[in-house]
């Protein structure tokens, strides 16, 4: 039976912004994404993005949107830390689009599964984002946006690749208090992308990179983001302070 109860306002706002994107419309908030360089012979990949309600563990405060429920959520991923590529780090559910993947939705959907134990059958697609280029990894990520319409168990159901799955609580990205800068230096310079520091029952998770670049970019088109200190620095593990 199909509930007849209204959509949650945040659902309705993630449908409005990938009906949007769709349609070609220009969109504020990834910038920096959209100004990475092309990547020739990059491979296909897909990430997951997936929010829902009714997570055990709601933030304990409220956005300034009220769109942004207590309750909503977002799933990540913590990568293991024997990974040879971003070990340790915060990410989306996702990966390479296999030849017998359909897509990039359908990939992104199998690889959730594979490394959460998600329910697929639970989950409402809602459309996709501007590929993304990754000159690093030489992928090129397609962004898929969905919604918990049921929310199952998650896990982590392979140690050599996961150390940790949960579903971060939108309301505590967005607090101003959690939010900061990491500080890349290399040959090339120095870069400076968005950072979230947020707690999680295994302590504090450090979102930066892609990831939290995705995130800040999709949470400024919302409409979502609360002003914050785009001066703090957040050491990076091994960084001084």
């Amino acid at each position: 039976m199909t509930s007849s109860a209204p959509a949650p306002p945040a659902r309705e706002q993630l449908v409005g912004l990938v009906e949007s994107v769709a349609s070609g419309a220009a969109q504020p908030g990834f910038e920096v994404l959209r100004s990475m360089p092309e990547v020739p012979g990059a491979r296909p990949a897909a990430v997951l993005i997936l929010f829902g309600v009714l997570d055990d563990v709601p933030a304990d405060r409220d956005a300034a949107e009220s769109a942004v429920s207590r309750d909503l959520d977002v799933l990540l991923l913590s990568r293991a830390e024997t990974l040879r590529a971003h070990p340790g780090q915060v990410a989306f559910p996702g990966g390479r689009v296999d030849p017998g993947d359909a897509d990039a939705v359908a990939a992104s959907l199998r690889e959730a599964w594979e490394e959460t134990g998600l329910e697929v059958d639970g989950v409402d697609v809602l459309g996709t984002l501007e590929p993304i280029p990754l000159e690093f990894s030489r992928h090129l990520v397609t962004p898929v946006v969905a919604w918990w319409r049921r929310p199952s168990p998650v896990r982590v159901v392979d140690e050599a690749e996961s150390a940790d799955v949960f579903r971060a609580p939108v309301a505590d990205l967005l607090d101003p208090a959690h939010r900061g800068v990491t500080v890349v230096r290399s040959d090339r310079g120095e870069f400076r992308g968005p950072a979230f520091l947020i707690p999680t029952p295994r302590g504090d998770r450090l979102v930066w990179g892609f990831t939290a670049m995705i995130l800040a970019g999709l949470f400024t088109r919302l409409g979502w983001e609360e002003p914050w200190d785009a001066g703090r620095v957040i050491p990076l593990p091994g960084q001084n302070a």
